[in-house]
């Protein structure tokens, strides 16, 4: 798991290199629209998953000092909680916010997105449940925190057609999967690909891959496995559930 998380002091390297090297540092609705005004900027789209307490005491600070704007995509049915989905290791990441903090995260100018309820997969869901994942965390954001919920984050990156449907009925702006790769205009914005900074990555080899984008096949190669990725995902989990 250690490839999920950057220590504080390498955040603020990287964003940082990111500003120096002429970047502007945005939330992802924000991009998208300001790539819909036409902007000539060189863009790059900021953003957080789940939604862990130290987002709030030690990320916001750094996004603030570095004049980064930013995108969280909470995980709403763990907010106050733990990290359920990532099994007995999970306390090692921290505590989950609580709505109380989350409604901090957006006060201080962070874009708040929505990661589903309980972080399951959701292209492999029954219809009944994958609705409830997605409608019920939206309207919950939304009534809770008084404020329009206008970006998604598939859970682990996984999405199909019908996933996609059921979030472009929620009038959702624009949604992320993982994709390892940049993204161009002209893709569609309800499976918008994303980089994974790491902690291996310095400020100099982060400015280097959002310049680039992944290189060698591994972006290729998941998109074209990702259907049958699904139906090996679909066959376990009915075959977990026989079991118990």
């Amino acid at each position: 798991m250690r490839d999920l998380a950057v220590p504080p002091e390498l955040l603020r390297e990287q964003l940082s290199a990111l500003g120096e090297a002429g970047y502007r540092l945005v939330g992802l609705t924000e991009a998208l629209e300001l790539l819909d005004r036409g902007s000539t900027e060189r863009l790059v789209a900021v953003t957080f998953d789940d939604g862990y307490r130290d987002f709030l005491t030690q990320g916001v600070p750094i996004l603030k000092e570095t004049g980064t704007g930013a995108t969280l995509y909470a995980s709403v049915g763990h907010l106050g909680g733990t990290a359920g989905w990532l099994g007995p290791w999970a306390p090692d990441f921290g505590p989950m916010l609580t709505w109380d903090e989350l409604a901090e995260v957006r006060d201080a100018g962070v874009e708040i997105g929505n990661h589903s309820m309980i972080h399951h997969p959701l292209d492999v869901l029954p219809p009944a449940q994958l609705r409830d994942e997605i409608v019920n965390s939206h309207q919950q954001l939304e009534q809770r925190l008084q404020t329009r919920v206008r970006s998604f984050a598939y859970p682990h990156g996984y999405n199909s057609r019908r996933v996609r449907d059921l979030v472009a009925s929620l009038d959702y702006d624009n949604a992320t999967e993982v994709g390892r790769r940049l993204h161009t205009p002209a893709e569609k914005r309800l499976a918008v690909p994303r980089l994974q900074p790491t902690p291996d990555h310095s400020g100099a080899a982060l400015v280097e891959l959002v310049r680039t984008g992944e290189t060698g096949l591994v972006p290729k190669v998941k998109q074209i496995a990702q259907p049958g990725w699904r139906v090996a995902r679909k066959v376990a989990r009915t075959f977990g559930k026989n079991l118990t």
